[in-house]
């Protein structure tokens, strides 16, 4: 099993967002981008619910309490889109 450790450089210091990116700065300098496609409570969010965010988990993670919304930085590193939600598997 491959665990992951955390690394104090991977840290949130910065949110931002274009109509179709959601763009995390780390304090490590790096950006991550990432399509709001993958997080869909992120993507119908209104910009004022985008920019509510809070950092959460000792710096890891990142919530949106007006859309229940939580990311790890771990999560969005190995470029995990959102799950998708169980009562939408099997439709077309």
């Amino acid at each position: 099993m491959h665990t992951s450790e955390l690394k104090p450089g991977e840290r949130v210091k910065s949110v931002h967002f274009t109509d179709d990116t959601l763009a995390v700065d780390l304090i490590d300098g790096r950006t991550i981008i990432v399509p709001l496609t993958w997080y869909p409570r992120l993507l119908d969010a209104t910009e004022a619910q985008r920019q509510n965010w809070l950092v959460s988990s000792a710096g890891y993670g990142l919530h949106w309490p007006d859309i229940d919304e939580d990311l790890s930085t771990a999560g969005l590193l190995r470029g995990a889109p959102a799950a998708e939600p169980a009562w939408t598997r099997g439709q077309s």
